[in-house]
């Protein structure tokens, strides 16, 4: 059967090499939606030398997880899963700062002869930085030529909660023993203070997983919310997770990644690796960090739903 429909999944991307990193960086910095500086020649230098200063430090990160992003090849799994499951939908994904971009996803639905198009924006939570950068790109190059349908952000989504209720639970034996932190990446304030939404999303998101839990008789010893990867110099959402964690020496935490759908350097380093070296610190008796969604059957149903098949 021929497809009617083209289903693209966006995110951000994620390096597989050291250039592709180097293109990550310059790519991000120069994303208006993330340096929010009026002229672009300023944020051209802003970027160079942002990238310039992170490159060698940043891609030692990747080292310590294999040299790549997790992210792509989850994708790339999910897309098929979900291309062997639908017989009138194709499936794509179109990344914001390393390949595949939407020009890619773009000629491929072309090809197909396609004309409507599902942008699924894997961001549970709506920021200008992620939601409105990831879909304007898009829009831009796809210039007028299909009819767009764009999902709204879905942490409300009753089914995607259930996902994220049943790795809580299934990472530890006793839940009443352990601190939930919900861990959101940061945003700069000033973001956030010029009308952006994702604060307001992500604390109403940790307070229907906090009333899901409490509704199934999960009592973690407590449920917190903090604010992970701040950069530079800038005031950032707040508590920031390392103040956190002081909260919990010789106690057990679990994590899990609120603002994630797909693991990647965010989770796998940073949380993983990083923040567990911080914790060990503390004295924090055990870190435990869960995955997301990833390319699970329970996420390809939640997909479907989204998309009304």
């Amino acid at each position: 059967m021929k497809n009617k429909k083209a289903l693209v999944l966006l995110n951000m991307g994620g390096p597989r090499t050291k250039d592709e990193l180097k293109m990550f960086l310059t790519n991000m910095f120069n994303d208006k939606n993330i340096i929010t500086v009026k002229s672009s020649i300023l944020r051209k230098m802003i970027a160079f030398f942002i990238t310039t200063s992170r490159l060698n430090e940043a891609w030692k990160n990747y080292e310590e997880i294999g040299g790549f992003s997790p992210i792509n090849k989850i994708t790339e799994n999910l897309i098929d899963k979900l291309n062997d499951s639908f017989d009138d939908i194709y499936v794509t994904q179109a990344m914001r700062y390393t390949p595949p971009f939407s020009s890619t996803a773009i000629k491929q639905i072309k090809e197909q002869g396609i004309k409507d198009v599902i942008l699924l924006p894997l961001y549970p939570q709506y920021s200008t930085t992620t939601t409105k950068s990831s879909v304007e790109d898009f829009y831009e190059v796809a210039k007028d030529e299909f009819n767009i349908e764009v999902i709204d952000p879905f942490y409300k989504n009753e089914s995607f909660n259930d996902i994220i209720l049943k790795e809580l639970v299934s990472k530890i034996e006793n839940v009443n023993e352990y601190n939930l932190i919900f861990s959101a990446h940061g945003l700069p304030q000033k973001i956030v203070d010029a009308g952006d939404v994702y604060e307001k999303h992500v604390n109403e998101h940790v307070r229907i997983l906090s009333e899901k839990l409490q509704q199934k008789g999960y009592n973690f010893k407590s449920t917190n919310l903090a604010y992970q990867s701040k950069v530079g110099p800038l005031k950032w959402l707040e508590p920031s997770l390392d103040d956190m964690l002081k909260n919990f020496k010789d106690e057990k935490v679990l994590i899990y990644p609120i603002a994630f759908i797909i693991d990647n350097s965010e989770t796998d380093f940073e949380l993983s690796i990083e923040y567990k070296e911080i914790a060990d610190e503390i004295g924090i008796s055990d870190y435990k960090v869960c995955k997301c969604v990833n390319d699970s059957e329970d996420f390809q149903a939640t997909i479907k739903e989204l998309i009304g098949k």
